[in-house]
């Protein structure tokens, strides 16, 4: 059942959907990247696909609409892992079911915030990279990690890829790299997407109910 839901933080509100599953595995918390929102239509593709197997989803803005209208805070990794902590707080306080078996899934530079919320909450079971930017969760945060961690990168983001395999290799927990051929940064090309939603899906469903 999806529905639209206000998350109540300390000194603000977010809006978010939250969908849940009969029986769910677990639940995924969506982390964007910059100048992207709850809307994101690539990210509501994988929530769609990660419903289907049976896994819950929250899909927020982790900001609001002043703070997105100032491009230097799209990119503040640390305010933003600091917002992800509080909503994962207010989803285990109202949502205690998911204590224990939730994931993130972070995209672009959202990556680097659901990389460093892990680090300090130890309850969160495993992180996705979409296309991510975990360089920029910083060096000292990644060997720190001990949930597992599965990075998705577009064959053709060569880029990204190298930033990714830097990660990779500095990542002491249970890791994986998946590069899905023939995709860009943006996984627009058909069917990469869905590839995607596939691989993400079998590893929340190893990772959350382990």
């Amino acid at each position: 059942m999806k529905k639209e839901i206000t998350l109540n933080l300390d000194d603000i509100s977010l809006p978010g959907i939250l969908s849940e599953t009969p029986n769910p595995i677990g639940l995924v918390i969506f982390v964007h990247g910059s100048g992207s929102s709850r809307l994101s239509k690539r990210n509501n593709f994988v929530a769609d696909k990660l419903n289907e197997k049976n896994i819950s989803t929250l899909l927020f803005d982790l900001l609001t609409e002043d703070e997105d209208l100032v491009y230097e805070t799209r990119f503040n990794i640390g305010l933003l892992t600091d917002r992800l902590k509080k909503v994962t707080d207010w989803i285990f306080n109202n949502y205690p079911n998911y204590f224990g078996n939730t994931g993130y899934f972070g995209a672009s530079t959202g990556a680097a915030s659901a990389i460093q919320a892990a680090v300090e909450i130890k309850e969160i079971k495993t992180v996705v990279s979409r296309g991510g930017r975990p360089d920029l969760a910083g060096m000292d945060y990644i060997p720190r990690l001990t949930q597992p961690i599965l990075l998705i990168v577009g064959g053709n983001d060569e880029q990204v890829i190298e930033l990714n395999e830097l990660a990779y290799n500095q990542a002491n927990s249970v890791k994986m790299l998946r590069i899905v051929p023939g995709a860009t940064h943006l996984f627009e090309e058909p069917g990469t997407l869905e590839e995607v939603a596939d691989i993400a899906a079998d590893w929340f469903k190893q990772y959350l109910s382990s």
